[in-house]
């Protein structure tokens, strides 16, 4: 499934692209096409409709892969069919201020173009030098 119509799945039940809606794109591509090729698919399709919206510069490399590494390990421990169920198991995801307990701000700004790793906790499941 593409990201656009991952995105148009997400929207047929929003009025717009929040938090939420962010995560739940998020899920659908984790569990549609696992960690790895989420974070691709859903890094590209980001930055594709940040700069197609005229805010390229909205577009940020560690956030989106961070978002996709948070969903991807609880989506793995979770077995559950819908988002409503997955988010009301994993509220923390819908803390938009999560990544704070992952890197400093100065660390999480410097990622902007490429991923760096988190630098105040390992990402839950992460050994600490992963």
């Amino acid at each position: 499934m593409s990201f656009e119509d991952m995105f148009a799945e997400v929207m047929a039940s929003s009025d717009r692209f929040g938090h939420r809606q962010h995560v739940h794109l998020t899920w659908l591509a984790v569990r549609r096409h696992g960690v790895p090729a989420a974070a691709e698919l859903v890094a590209e399709g980001i930055a594709r409709t940040a700069t197609a919206a005229g805010a390229p510069q909205k577009y940020h490399a560690t956030t989106t892969r961070a978002w996709v590494e948070l969903v991807g390990r609880a989506a793995g421990a979770a077995d559950v069919t819908g988002f409503d169920t997955f988010a009301d198991r994993h509220p923390d995801l819908l803390d938009k201020d999560l990544l704070s307990r992952y890197y400093r701000p100065e660390t999480l700004a410097s990622g902007k173009e490429t991923w760096v790793q988190p630098d105040l906790a390992p990402f839950p499941g992460q050994s600490e030098t992963a």
